[in-house]
């Protein structure tokens, strides 16, 4: 595929596309808490650890809420629970097509957040595999800007979002889209505070703030809706 020149420039900002061609897996230790999490009546996330292929929708996250042995598992658009043992308790088929009007407005159960933490959790840290997936429609409409229409095949926050990129750097600077299984108002700004270096030197962005998005395109102060921080990142390869 052809390559954008933000893609282009973004993706040697994250290792480089060798790495992500031979990328099999993505390992991660992430923590997250806001007003998300409350309005779900859900735990926050505390050095939870993550393991997702680099390449297609599928992701570990455990432990997925209170119980410490459970995991939660996102397969395509399927999810299920296993226990510490690998064995399935619980699974839920399209689990799209269950967020919908009714008790999911006031409380998440564990699939509920499988679904939600681990497709987003996916997104975002594959970021340089996804500006490589010939799937999804990439589209440069300013400088550092790029467009992104997902196909159906992708659980995601919506079909179209918007990436914004560091123009001297190529490093992500602001993710927007609207998390549709929440409510089609809930158009969202994902700002990326920080970024760090893992122990390869490899750079990730290591703390990211979701708030809503104004009427004009801009990220508000407030309310923190996801507060979001890696403490570890690695990229395995084949």
């Amino acid at each position: 595929m052809t390559l954008s020149e933000t893609a282009e420039k973004a993706i040697a900002a994250y290792g480089g596309q060798d790495l992500w061609k031979n990328a099999a897996s993505v390992e991660t230790e992430v923590s997250a808490s806001g007003l998300a999490f409350i309005l779900k009546r859900r735990p926050y996330f505390r050095h939870s650890r993550m393991t997702m292929d680099a390449h297609r929708p599928f992701c570990r996250f455990s432990p997925i809420g209170n119980r410490p042995g459970i995991t939660g598992v996102l397969d395509g658009g399927d999810v299920r629970l296993e226990n510490e043992r690998g064995q399935v308790v619980s699974e839920r088929r399209n689990a799209r097509s269950y967020f919908k009007p009714g008790r999911r407005l006031f409380v998440w159960d564990d699939l509920d957040m499988s679904y939600f933490a681990n497709y987003a959790s996916w997104n975002y840290f594959t970021l340089p595999a996804l500006l490589m997936n010939e799937g999804i429609e990439w589209r440069e409409s300013g400088p550092g800007l790029l467009l992104a229409r997902f196909p159906d095949a992708i659980p995601t926050h919506s079909r179209e979002q918007e990436f914004r990129f560091d123009l001297r750097t190529g490093l992500l600077i602001q993710h927007d889209y609207t998390a549709d299984i929440i409510s089609p108002l809930a158009k969202a700004s994902n700002v990326v505070l920080k970024h760090a270096a893992n122990s390869s030197g490899l750079v990730y962005p290591s703390e990211r703030l979701v708030t809503p998005r104004s009427p004009k395109g801009n990220p508000l102060r407030g309310p923190v809706l996801i507060h979001l921080e890696l403490h570890d990142y690695r990229v395995m390869c084949r």
